[in-house]
């Protein structure tokens, strides 16, 4: 009998994610790639990416069931259905470990607080949609404003000996203001560290919209920000548990897992 394979594609505002497994639940393959303009183009993109690390499989069309999930989820044409990313990253962190109830899922434009319930459903939800600061985009204005790679500014804050804040709580005026820390001569680790704290206290916020519950753990690409974890961690007075798999990945593998689900 030919083996069952079952795909989920995550169309964000900033990048694609595909992640394939099999019949045993185990990730056979899982692929990122930068958007496009066209969502349709970034899905197919991310895809193909990750079907081609599967010998068995001729293509997409080799898979058993797909789901779209993300922004762009109703432009993947070639998905059997799809679901909200809220729904999938609630999934795919449940899949990987199921003790943890609650989520930051820090998006390129949005924030979202999950809470879980102990099938890996969403019990509640909250979500900062109305202002850029504290997302994937956010943090690339403010690598660019320090002259950094994206990866070098996550890591700045962690040499920091105190925390100068960041006050304004709009994009915008938070660049303005970080550019007047800096031409006065302040440490930049020390205004990094602050960048981190004002993003981790609006995090903070969400959470308490919806209640924290035993384990908080982050997904999306700003999980992989170890300034911006520390700062929650401090933020929250809790320990931010790491995931076994790439955080950007979560909402492709919770849509697989739902794939699986629905597919068998």
């Amino acid at each position: 009998m030919t083996k069952k394979y079952f795909g989920g594609c995550d169309v964000g505002s900033t990048t694609g994610k595909a992640v394939i497994i099999d019949e045993g639940g185990n990730i056979v393959a899982s692929a990122i790639v930068p958007s496009e303009i066209d969502p349709e183009l970034t899905s197919t993109l991310a895809l193909e990416k990750a079907c081609s690390q599967v010998q068995e499989l001729s293509g997409r069309e080799g898979l058993h069931y797909l789901i779209g999930t993300g922004y762009g989820r109703n432009e993947v044409p070639f998905a059997h259905e799809n679901i909200s990313e809220i729904s999938c990253h609630a999934m795919g962190t449940f899949f990987c470990k199921p003790e943890i109830k609650t989520i930051v899922d820090i998006g390129g434009q949005d924030v979202k607080a999950i809470a879980l319930d102990g099938s890996g459903s969403v019990l509640e939800f909250a979500m900062n949609d109305k202002c850029a600061a504290g997302t994937g985009r956010f943090f690339e204005a403010m690598s660019r404003i320090f002259r950094m790679e994206l990866d070098e500014f996550s890591d700045l804050s962690l040499k920091a000996n105190r925390v100068i804040p960041v006050t304004a709580q709009c994009s915008v005026f938070a660049e303005s203001e970080v550019i007047s820390l800096l031409a006065k001569k302040n440490p930049p680790a020390e205004i990094a560290a602050g960048i981190q704290t004002a993003v981790s206290k609006r995090c903070f916020t969400l959470l308490k919209r919806i209640g924290m519950r035993s384990q908080v753990t982050v997904t999306g690409g700003c999980a992989k920000n170890k300034g911006l974890i520390k700062a929650l961690a401090k933020i929250i007075n809790m320990e931010v548990t790491s995931l076994p798999v790439d955080p950007q990945i979560i909402g492709a593998l919770g849509a697989a897992v739902y794939a699986k689900q629905k597919g068998i």
